[in-house]
């Protein structure tokens, strides 16, 4: 995982941190383009791999048809209310779409982990409910970058 950083060192996360802070969030707000310029962001559920982020997506969505066009892509992953509570990562690069779309639930082992993380994740369920409407997109990050407003008052 990419995680050069200029700005901000004194907030910035350890590589161990963020990967223990994604496995924790449950909501992104995912950014594209659309192909007039136009861009647009929405949230999404997502499950953290260790080294992918995955993001399942409705197919007939505007998100999804930007990314269909263009695979840029742009997450933030965040929380906190006081300024001294903030934390987050930005996530950036080019998306993959994994597996049928939409997903049906037929078997495809490179789905086998995220679909098991986000079943127990987000239904509290072993094994992935799938409607016929949303299918995977990976996005293994080209950059990283994070914040810890919360470090700036440990000492």
């Amino acid at each position: 995982m990419a995680t050069e950083q200029r700005r901000g060192r004194r907030i910035m996360m350890t590589p161990g941190e963020i990967d223990s802070y994604l496995v924790r969030q449950r909501t992104c707000r995912v950014a594209t383009v659309s192909a007039d310029g136009r861009p647009h962001a929405g949230a999404l559920w997502f499950v953290w791999d260790g080294t992918s982020l995955w993001l399942y997506s409705l197919t007939r969505s505007r998100r999804w048809a930007d990314l269909r066009a263009n695979p840029r892509i742009a997450v933030v992953v965040d929380d906190g209310e006081e300024y001294g509570e903030l934390r987050g990562v930005e996530l950036s690069g080019t998306v993959e779409f994994v597996g049928e779309a939409p997903r049906t639930g037929e078997p495809h082992p490179g789905l086998d982990i995220p679909e098991r993380l986000f079943a127990a994740k987000n239904f509290g369920l072993d094994t992935m409910p799938h409607d016929g409407r949303h299918a995977w997109l990976r996005l293994t990050p080209s950059a990283v970058v994070s914040w810890d407003f919360r470090k700036l008052t440990e000492g």
